[in-house]
């Protein structure tokens, strides 16, 4: 039986933030992506949420020996369901599973719990690196939530798995933070800083490839 693969929507997009070799572009209809916070978390992250009519792009990888222990320990705060109808380019018949937030088990952010600039400036690296600036469009276009504040820490990225971006990326993700009126905040205080410190996150690289979506 061959390797099931994953279907990642955020960072997992962008390969400097995983070590999962077999990946490849695709597209999963019935789905948005959408802001969203659990109480497992101090930050908002990305969830994807059922959509009919709807899609996104993406990066399907294949999970080796079907040993999922690591990424479900990670993705402790989703549930992994089948994804289906995946478009995508591999030769062969294959399994997808994505992870989500079901209905009941998250929040919208809020200034306690924003979303982390350094998250997601490695998010709109993976996706124009993978699918070109009309790539970056349509995860903007495609995801929902954009009223949650975000919280600038490019200065001292708080995202255990932050990418640096060049002058290019950091002014396009700019540009479309001002084009769906997001607003910035600051950690004055270092109290999120301080609540991601106490998370226990592996560095890159050790225990297992997994990393956050």
């Amino acid at each position: 039986m061959s390797d099931p693969f994953f279907f990642g929507y955020g960072s997992l997009v962008n390969r400097r933030t995983h070590a999962y070799r077999e990946a490849h572009p695709a597209v999963l209809p019935g789905w948005r992506r959408v802001w969203r916070h659990t109480g497992l978390r101090p930050v908002a992250y990305l969830t994807a949420v059922p959509a009919p009519g709807h899609e996104i792009d993406g990066l399907i990888a294949a999970v080796p020996g079907a040993d999922w222990a690591a990424l479900d320990h990670r993705e402790r705060a989703y549930d992994r369901v089948a994804a289906v109808d995946v478009a995508h380019p591999v030769d062969r018949r294959i399994r997808v599973e994505v992870y989500h937030i079901p209905d009941g088990k998250h929040g919208r952010p809020t200034d306690a719990h924003p979303v982390l600039m350094s998250y997601l400036d490695t998010v709109v690296q993976g996706f124009r690196e993978e699918f070109g600036e009309g790539g970056v469009t349509r995860f903007f276009e495609t995801t929902d939530g954009w009223d949650a504040p975000i919280l600038d820490d490019r200065a001292q990225p708080l995202y255990p798995r932050a990418e640096r971006l060049d002058p290019g990326e950091r002014a396009l993700v700019d540009r479309w933070l001002g084009r769906v009126g997001a607003q910035r905040v600051l950690d004055d205080d270092g109290t999120l800083a301080d609540a991601l410190a106490r998370q226990t996150i592996p560095p890159p690289g050790v225990a297992a490839p997994a990393r956050d979506l």
